[in-house]
């Protein structure tokens, strides 16, 4: 089930560097930063570890990853095992993705449901996704550059997946099937 609507409750003070909305699935929140633009171009704070965890919620993130993908590419559905589980806050730096969060929380009621977001250069929007969802995104511009925060870093003994195309999810990835370009691991991974 697409989850694409957003709460109504945002959180927009002047004092805090960036905006944060929720969504309908708990913990995960999209966040648009405060933009400073002129005729020379524009500033923002990509990150606020002070207005985070005000708004947000405290965490520590360990390690940062960029990827670069071409048009058509699909990366995910990627998680890690407990104890090795990460929350990501991730944003699209060049290009535009439909980045994906799916909740694989047992028990929670929105077990299998999904949210999906466009990010890209011009919106600026990150995306935080906490422990207990699985990850992905595609890639819907000639390009894109993917940047992510984790707090938790990479341990290839945790690493699962579920299919990118498991119709019990039911993504639609805005990307005709014949147009996806998927890595051999995430072909192999089963459903839900």
């Amino acid at each position: 089930m697409v989850s694409t609507s957003l709460a109504s409750s945002t959180i927009d003070h002047k004092s805090y560097s960036m905006r944060v909305i929720e969504t309908e699935i708990e913990g995960v929140v999209i966040i648009e930063p405060e933009i400073f633009g002129d005729s020379r171009g524009y500033f923002m704070e990509s990150y606020s570890e002070r207005d985070f965890h005000r708004l947000v919620k405290p965490i520590h993130f360990v390690q940062d990853n960029i990827s670069r993908s071409t048009y058509g590419v699909v990366r995910g559905l990627h998680y890690q095992r407990e104890p090795y589980a990460q929350s990501k806050l991730v944003r699209c730096v060049v290009g535009r993705v439909l980045d994906v969060a799916v909740d694989i929380r047992e028990e929670s009621p929105t077990f299998g449901r999904h949210l999906a977001v466009e990010l890209s250069a011009e919106n600026h929007r990150q995306l935080f996704i906490p422990k207990g969802f699985a990850h992905g995104f595609a890639v819907l511009s000639d390009e894109a550059l993917f940047e992510y925060k984790c707090d938790e870093f990479y341990h290839p003994e945790a690493e699962c997946g579920i299919a990118w195309d498991d119709p019990k999810i039911g993504i639609d990835w805005r990307l005709a099937k014949e147009d996806i370009i998927l890595s051999d691991k995430d072909k192999a991974y089963r459903g839900l």
